[in-house]
């Protein structure tokens, strides 16, 4: 029995979560951004990623188009290890029509 448990696991299939595909409204979006900010403000990468699962969810091109870049450039600003300037990612907030706060630490 145990084996035949073990076999039918191993059939499944998995597919890889895109949390882009679940960020549907502009709240569900910037709560994803505002939990990146709160609990990991030093990972500069993770919340660049974050910006680009938001691009990704309200559509790369439209977004690359409102903040005056290239599609292209803007998928390499905001992938893993992409490094985007200041200034791109408050065009990118912009674009994507959510905004920074800052609170006292």
């Amino acid at each position: 029995m145990a084996t035949a448990t073990r076999k039918a696991r191993a059939k499944g299939k998995t597919s890889a979560y895109d949390v882009a595909e679940h960020l549907r409204t502009p709240e569900e979006m910037a709560a994803y951004l505002d939990a990146w900010l709160v609990e990991a403000p030093d990972d500069i990468s993770g919340i660049a990623r974050a910006l680009g699962d938001i691009a990704r969810a309200k559509g790369m091109s439209q977004v690359a188009k409102e903040a005056g870049l290239s599609r292209e450039s803007l998928y390499r600003a905001l992938s893993e290890g992409g490094n985007p300037s200041f200034a791109t990612v408050l065009k990118v907030a912009r674009a994507l029509g959510v905004r920074l706060h800052a609170h006292p630490a």
